[in-house]
């Protein structure tokens, strides 16, 4: 009798383990689940220009294979993968025409935008080919518009992307700093250098500032890159290219997948 009820107690022990452990291999199973589909959006920097091998179907946005969101999407096997982003897109382009594939079941956003709001090329252009005082000019009119009218652009594509992916982590990804200063290169001056690499930071904290505030995760490109910029000896970003004016100051191949890539499998 007593051995019966020994075997009975036992055996009311290992079916609670067992109901146990199959609850928790259960919710493990769950959290394992895939979490949905990967949508890139935004300009340039994230379509892949300068990195090369790009995608002829997507014409003058040039999606490069070598871009941070295509080598994301090839290791990691989303359920979905929509790449969107293009060269040159600015807030309005991203409403306007890159926003399409996002729904309740995408898992996982990233996006660079604002540089070309802020009149990235045009900052560039002058700096290249004007005076030193020109260069500074034209960038504090830049650093005017980040600091005036980038942030009410920036909110309408972060509330966009939330209100049409609610449950999707979203990785606003930043911009790396041009310049390796200190040191002899030829080229632009150290004042601008050191404009231009003022300049990246203070549009760096503005959308990192507006991320925040939509509960987005900022991805903090400039440590990657650090050691690597233009003047290093081992630049990820392209100088001025005239064989292909559109690569000049972007990354090349190398600055997609050691500095933009890391960052958002860190942030993913």
């Amino acid at each position: 009798m007593r051995r019966s009820r020994l075997a009975a107690f036992v055996g009311s022990l290992l079916l609670a383990a067992g109901t146990a452990l199959t609850g928790a291999a259960t919710a493990q199973a769950s959290s394992l689940a895939p979490t949905g589909g990967y949508a890139a959006l935004g300009d340039s920097y994230s379509s892949g220009v300068g990195a090369g091998s790009y995608i002829s179907s997507s014409g003058d946005c040039k999606r490069s294979t070598k871009a941070y969101p295509y080598l994301w999407a090839t290791a990691h096997s989303p359920s979905t993968f929509d790449f969107t982003a293009c060269s040159g897109a600015r807030t309005g382009d991203v409403l306007s025409g890159q926003l399409g594939p996002l729904s309740s079941a995408t898992g996982l956003v990233s996006i660079t935008v604002g540089g070309n709001d802020a009149g990235f090329a045009d900052v560039m252009t002058t700096c290249v080919t004007q005076s030193d005082s020109a260069c500074i000019s034209r960038i504090n009119t830049a650093r005017a518009y980040v600091d005036s009218t980038l942030p009410g652009k920036l909110d309408s594509v972060y509330s966009a992307i939330r209100s049409k992916a609610p449950n999707a982590h979203v990785v606003v990804l930043g911009y790396p700093r041009f310049y390796k200063l200190g040191t002899t290169c030829l080229g632009l001056s150290e004042a601008k250098r050191k404009a231009i690499n003022d300049a990246s930071d203070h549009l760096n904290t503005a959308i990192a500032k507006r991320a925040a505030n939509h509960g987005f995760t900022f991805g903090e490109v400039r440590p990657a890159f650090t050691g690597h910029e233009i003047c290093s000896g081992d630049s990820w970003l392209h100088s001025v290219n005239w064989l292909n004016i559109g690569e000049s100051y972007h990354p090349k191949a190398p600055g997609q997948s050691g500095g933009y890539l890391p960052v958002l499998n860190a942030n993913d």
